[in-house]
């Protein structure tokens, strides 16, 4: 792999996060929030001076590899997660540069989980840099590249397979340029629909946008610490819809603009809907009260959150029996559809796992016959089994090693977190959820967590965002022998 090709790769990518933090200078100017538009102006002229410079450095790539494109996505990622933190330090939002980069960390890779108490004592133009680093990390910063800088080249097909959040990316053109255009067309009408049914509610404009990005993203981060709690049961039911669709395929939305048979013609979204419905009615079992429609809501809103990796919450989750607080961590495995912009494992990688172990059953029952794993009436390569065989058991390793890995820190280090703290912090930043449960709790935060415990986090929230393999190739010696 050349470096001089990766870093002008990563150049393009950080110029463009650059460019996009003078938006948030500009709604501080409206708040009147002259000192923090200065500091959120400087950290943009930096970033985008640095992303000019790698770029214009270093020799634009021909065709990538497809080891070249998930080393460029891996170091895009981690580039922006640093110089991300910038809007926060140079106004004083976050002060520490290891809370500063959890935060940014957690908002482009759409995990939600914060160190900021009362997100309601952020400046106005911080408060839209953290959602807005939710809304451009749910489609993928790099798709976004693919679509509007052409200088990527032959590339794309590698840089978006190694993007995006699925097991394969899904075309809706030949040209996967025009594909991730019509994905951001969908992003950006479901954007302002959203914006506009949560506006008329009881929300302001400046929260309507805020939450928007926040539920189509599936990251989470509100703009009060009571999350969705505070506000009126309408506005709930909206993110509960928004949630539930930013959790499907987006190229399933745009195909069902034309025939809106497709949702219910597709197994996934069956399969996605039963789960959601599943975990609803135990969570009702689970905390039947009164009223009836309120007890309702909360289910569904909790299981939704869940399931979608948003982690917005209406309830307090983390005081319901231990049976339910296990199913939770549970649903952190679980995700949404493959092309969305949910995080975890995704719901076609369960139904590939389900479906193959049956077929290995048959095959011991049945030495002599021979079976093919489908889904629905799909047929399924035995390359793809593979692939999702080795995701699922990477993805459990990194989960196990980070979970003695945090429990290690926080025990020597302190301050220490117990077991349902330390296990469920794993779950949620590795599958991108946002809150867990006891101290890092709906009602809680991340900031107790030890220094060394916030940079392990922060690293899943990236290995869990890029779906472990690009991160697993960049730091694989074998990458970078000729």
């Amino acid at each position: 792999m050349s470096w001089r090709h990766l870093l002008h790769i990563v150049g393009a990518v950080v110029g463009a996060i650059g460019v996009s933090m003078f938006l948030p200078t500009l709604v501080s100017i409206i708040y009147g929030e002259w000192s923090v538009a200065i500091g959120i102006a400087a950290a943009a002229v930096v970033t985008t001076a640095i992303g000019i410079g790698l770029w214009k450095w270093f020799d634009r790539p021909g065709e990538l590899s497809t080891r070249e494109g998930f080393a460029a996505v891996s170091l895009s990622w981690i580039a922006i997660g640093l110089l991300g933190a910038l809007p926060y330090l140079f106004t004083g939002s976050i002060s520490s540069i290891t809370d500063a980069v959890f935060e940014t960390a957690s908002g482009f890779t759409t995990t939600g989980a914060s160190v900021v108490p009362d997100p309601a004592i952020l400046p106005h133009g911080i408060l839209f840099w953290r959602s807005f680093t939710q809304w451009i990390g749910g489609m993928g910063i790099i798709v976004l590249s693919i679509a509007i800088l052409p200088l990527l080249g032959m590339g794309a097909v590698q840089l978006a397979r190694a993007e995006s959040p699925g097991p394969t990316p899904d075309r809706l053109t030949p040209r996967f340029k025009e594909t991730a255009k019509r994905l951001w067309l969908v992003y950006l009408v479901m954007t302002v629909a959203q914006t506009l049914l949560l506006w008329v509610g009881d929300m302001t404009l400046f929260d309507a946008v805020n939450h928007t990005f926040t539920t189509l993203s599936t990251g989470g981060f509100g703009t009060h610490a009571s999350s969705m709690n505070g506000f009126h049961p309408y506005s709930q039911w909206v993110v509960i819809v928004f949630m539930i669709l930013a959790g499907m395929s987006f190229s399933l939305h745009y195909r069902a603009v034309r025939s809106p048979s497709v949702y219910w013609n597709t197994p996934e979204v069956r399969l996605y809907v039963g789960v959601i419905a599943a975990a609803t009615i135990a969570m009702i079992i689970g905390t039947w009260g009164s009223p009836l429609h309120t007890t309702v809501r909360d289910a569904l809103f909790t299981a939704t959150s869940i399931i979608t990796t948003t982690g917005f919450a209406t309830a307090n989750f983390g005081v319901w029996t231990p049976a339910l607080q296990i199913m939770i961590v549970g649903l952190m495995f679980v995700g949404g559809m493959a092309g969305s912009t949910a995080g975890s494992v995704k719901i076609y990688r369960h139904e590939i796992l389900f479906e193959a172990s049956r077929v290995d059953v048959r095959r011991l029952i049945h030495p002599r016959g021979v079976f093919v794993t489908r889904v629905g009436k799909n047929p399924i390569k035995d390359s793809l089994v593979e692939a999702v065989q080795a995701f699922f058991l990477l993805y459990m390793f990194a989960f196990m090693t980070g979970t003695f890995v945090l429990a290690v820190i926080s025990s020597v280090w302190g301050p220490e977190l117990d077991v349902v703290a330390t296990v469920s912090a794993v779950a949620s930043s590795l599958g991108n959820v946002g809150p867990g449960l006891d101290s890092v709790g709906p009602t809680g935060n991340y900031l107790q967590v030890p220094l060394l415990g916030k940079w392990l986090l922060a690293g899943l929230m990236i290995v869990g965002r890029l779906e472990i393999l690009p991160i697993v190739i960049l730091f694989n010696r074998e990458s970078w022998r000729r």
